[in-house]
């Protein structure tokens, strides 16, 4: 197995940092105090082939590999979570999903705008009630002539108010359980779609999140993604590619805390000598740094399976489990190391510490990906090989 970026990765890690630094850093205070999310990052991001990276370039993507997603997504969120979730939920919820499971029409009309950044992609599948129970959905899009009717509501959605289109799942058969899902493109101008952002959030109040709205909204048949009851599936196979990217962010965040933590280890004395001096400090800091090598290793060996287009749900939710925990122990550490400037947003270890809390909780919590870990190795749960599950820059 080959540790080594290669050349390109390496180049895309540095021109990556290099936006981060310049166009996040010197704002993302003052975006998160306000609470305010800040789109024209995300046109920069699509001047940059960003927002498909590892989309095909026939479909107007960049044509790189997965692990030059993990990339992006590392150093995005090295700025900030929010801007991380944003290309998250954009590439790896809703256009690869589209790119996986999408006719060629789709493709053209939903997957090209996309993939160059013309316009912005979204997820819907959690619900007030239906988090991790997928199968506690409200949702209802009944088949009326060549419309679905769509109704019902979804909640903790990332870009709500900014994104164009958005992947949603509903019943089309509620007396089939998760066989009766079935998932569906829908605009954002139609009539019946209407969002609302959530206030007062702990973490990432410089993203956007909130609910979306379905009252008697009318989607065309063709819209439906795959066929009528393979929503559950689709669902599944979109968050292990959201996973991965949560997982790769993760890495990003751990690094943040650890450059802000050696940063003020430098500059700071305490009993004559620097705080990095001491041994519980060291501590702290050794800690941060097998976190982040032994997330990136997960995330990588995820990203070198999905490169090869093999199963990787197992993979891919240990690299989430491990690397989300690191990253909020990563935050915690960071700001006990900084004391009781830890504790003030004149340092961003604060903002790192909150922003930590939602990836644990979101695409798989903490409990669910250790109860999956659990029934893998005791044999209870084994998967199967999904169709669609080719490379991306090897899709038809």
């Amino acid at each position: 197995m080959d540790f080594q970026f290669t050349e390109e990765q390496n180049m895309l890690r540095s021109s990556v940092r290099s936006f981060v630094d310049k166009e996040i850093m010197p704002h993302i205070a003052e975006w998160d105090r306000a609470g305010k999310f800040e789109p024209s990052i995300m046109e920069k991001l699509a001047d940059l082939g960003l927002m498909g990276v590892c989309i095909p370039e026939k479909y107007g993507g960049s044509g790189m590999d997965y692990n030059a997603l993990a990339i992006v997504c590392e150093e995005l969120e090295r700025g900030d979570t929010a801007f991380r979730t944003a290309v998250s939920v954009h590439t790896g919820l809703n256009s690869m999903s589209i790119l996986q499971w999408g006719t060629e029409e789709q493709k053209q009309k939903y997957l090209v705008p996309q993939a160059n950044g013309e316009k912005v992609g979204a997820f819907g599948l959690t619900e007030p009630a239906a988090g991790s129970d997928v199968a506690a959905m409200q949702a209802t899009a009944v088949k009326d002539g060549d419309y679905y009717m769509l109704n019902g509501q979804k909640t903790w959605i990332s870009l709500c108010d900014i994104a164009d289109h958005f992947l949603v799942f509903a019943y089309t058969d509620k007396s089939k359980k998760h066989h009766g899902i079935s998932a569906f493109i829908v605009e954002r101008d139609w009539e019946g779609f209407s969002s609302k952002a959530i206030k007062g959030k702990l973490g990432i109040r410089a993203g956007n999140t909130g609910e979306i709205f379905f009252d008697n909204l009318k989607v065309p048949k063709e819209n439906l993604l795959g066929e009528e009851g393979e929503g559950f599936k689709i669902a599944m196979a979109s968050l292990d590619n959201g996973r991965f990217t949560v997982a790769a962010g993760a890495v990003g965040q751990i690094m943040a805390c650890m450059e802000a933590s050696v940063d003020y280890c430098h500059e700071r004395e305490t009993f004559g000598k620097p705080i990095g001096k001491h041994q519980l400090v060291q501590q702290m800091i050794a800690n941060m740094e097998a976190g982040l090598q032994m997330s990136r290793l997960l995330v990588y060996r995820a990203g070198e399976l999905k490169n090869a287009g093999k199963r990787n749900t197992r993979e891919t939710s240990l690299a989430k489990w491990q690397a989300c925990d690191f990253a909020n122990k990563a935050a915690d550490d960071a700001v006990q190391i900084h004391g009781a400037y830890g504790f003030s947003d004149e340092y961003p270890v604060e903002r790192y510490l909150r922003n930590s809390k939602a990836p644990v909780i979101y695409e798989g919590t903490r409990e669910i990906h250790t109860v999956m870990q659990a029934e893998y190795v005791l044999g209870y749960r084994q998967d199967k090989p999904l169709n669609k599950m080719l490379p991306a820059w090897e899709q038809d």
